[in-house]
């Protein structure tokens, strides 16, 4: 394996939801990023996807746990400390219409980094660089001067991904970047952040709930339900040979464009309610759909189960 840019140990996130009640949004999730490399997060929404990433970039303070970037322990930092780290870590965010400031201009928006980092000091040197970043994501120069509610959702996420690039980062967290894009427009984006990945050497978070695209551009992949973690491995692993009964699951629920697939295909159907992650109880928090479950899955947390190869699961009834 190449070298780890990014090691999450038990990392956990609770909220307080009233009454002396706790919503667990992140409980006991522990994965690894190479630099370089693309880890998919997938699961259902609510599942704890978004939190995990923002407590990465400590937009939100973790609870419990360690998180190592470049080998600095950085669940706890100081000021000095996390203003470089907002430079190194970025966020591509889901919604390109409420992500951006409607009383800045583009170039603005792009260019408010710079201030704060004391990068391109120069107002013709700062132009040049939103120009560059601008062209880069498939806009044009004269984009700078106009507003977000003047661009159509794609434009809103390409000028998104220009921000995020304008400080040299070498970590983002795409946080479902696509799925409030057209269809058409879904390929083109990530078929960027791909490009950009290859030039600048950049290591990426990429949650999702398309399980496709997560195929397309991860070399690993992780899959959450309820606040933990239930799988994860390299990509091909969990997609060839999903071991834990809800990644099969959400594997069967994926349209396949073969008629004569469809047709003999049969889906896992997975009924039940979805636990509520506040005060969840012991034991397995997909045991009230899981056609496997028996007492012990009711009663006991399983343990993560090496399958060999990197590949890892959490169930009491591993097939």
């Amino acid at each position: 394996m190449s070298e780890l840019l990014l090691e999450v140990q038990h990392l956990k996130k609770y909220f307080p939801a009233g009454h002396g009640a706790v919503l667990k949004a992140v409980d006991d999730v522990s994965f690894e990023i190479a630099r370089g490399e693309t880890l998919g997060l997938v699961g259902e929404s609510g599942c704890g996807k978004t939190t995990v990433g923002r407590t990465l970039l400590r937009i939100y303070e973790p609870d419990g746990g360690r998180i190592v970037f470049d080998g600095q322990d950085i669940s706890r930092v100081g000021r000095a400390q996390e203003k470089e780290l907002t430079r190194r870590m970025q966020m591509v965010f889901q919604d390109p219409y409420a992500s951006l400031n409607p009383f800045f201009t583009v170039g603005e928006i792009i260019a408010e980094g710079f201030s704060i980092h004391g990068m391109f000091p120069g107002r013709r040197e700062r132009l040049e660089r939103v120009y560059e970043l601008l062209e880069m994501v498939g806009l044009h120069r004269e984009h700078a001067n106009r507003f977000p509610h003047e661009f159509s959702g794609g434009q809103r996420q390409r000028v998104g991904i220009a921000r995020a690039l304008a400080l040299n980062p070498s970590f983002l967290v795409c946080d479902e970047p696509i799925s409030a894009l057209d269809v058409s427009i879904q390929a083109q984006v990530v078929n960027m952040l791909i490009r950009f990945q290859e030039q600048m050497d950049l290591t990426y978070l990429f949650i999702a709930h398309d399980l496709s695209m997560v195929r397309h551009i991860s070399d690993r992949a992780a899959v959450m339900y309820c606040g933990t973690m239930v799988e994860y491995g390299g990509t091909g692993e969990v997609y060839g040979h999903a071991a834990h009964p809800y990644t099969q699951g959400l594997l069967s629920a994926v349209p396949v464009a073969d008629p004569q697939y469809e047709r003999t295909h049969r889906r896992m159907v997975m009924d039940g309610e979805v636990p509520s992650p506040i005060n969840p109880a012991p034991g397995c928090r997909f045991a009230s759909r899981c056609p496997r479950a028996t007492e012990v899955c009711r009663s006991e947390a399983p343990a993560f189960a090496d399958l060999g190869g990197g590949h890892w699961a959490a169930c009491h009834h591993l097939l």
